[in-house]
């Protein structure tokens, strides 16, 4: 089975902002489809990748978490989890929240910041439909809602912590260097 890199819709395609149907025949043709999509997430690359990014408006998304890294900060080979969730639900929401700046495949060039809750419990089904139930923190948390806000039509946009915290990535750049600090931001 060869896989195949899928273009990835950007705005302003109305795709983007309409609530995605749930899956409900987990075929050959979704398996074709999920590794099309993990291969496309990787390529591009990104943390994640909803179907309504390729155009397909059903409850589906991938998600691959951020490496480990050595005392030299060279990725574990290894430390990624990949995760392959349909018609997912948040069941509980920590009350902690965390700003966090957040990058987009389908806004390609500009990072904003969210407030994200710090931890999610959800249910879904895997790649072959199986009911599932997962709990995440942290930065997997935040791939997890961004890409769940995917499915019902919602952007990182939608939800700026302020209007004025949405930079393009050169102006997010420079902004850094001066601050000294280093933040990388996974797309998603």
């Amino acid at each position: 089975m060869t896989m195949t890199v899928l273009d990835i819709v950007t705005l302003p395609d109305k795709i983007l902002r309409k609530k995605a149907r749930p899956v409900t025949s987990f075929d050959d043709d979704l398996q074709q489809l999920i590794d099309d999509m993990i291969e496309t997430m990787r390529e591009a690359p990104g943390v994640g990748l909803a179907a309504p990014q390729i155009g397909k408006s059903i409850q589906l998304t991938v998600i691959e978490t951020l490496p480990e890294l050595d005392d030299e900060g060279h990725e574990i080979e290894g430390s990624r989890e990949l995760f392959v969730i349909a018609n997912p639900e948040i069941v509980w929401r920590s009350r902690k929240m965390v700003d966090g700046i957040e990058g987009c495949l389908s806004i390609p060039g500009y990072v904003g910041e969210v407030e994200r809750h710090e931890e999610v419990r959800l249910r879904a089904q895997d790649r072959q439909g199986k009911k599932i139930r997962l709990k995440v923190k942290g930065w997997t948390a935040r791939i997890f809602q961004h890409e769940i806000d995917h499915l019902n039509g919602v952007l990182y946009i939608d939800q700026l912590t302020d209007r004025e915290n949405f930079w393009t990535e050169a102006e997010f750049d420079a902004i850094m260097a001066e601050s000294d600090e280093e933040e990388t931001i996974p797309e998603m």
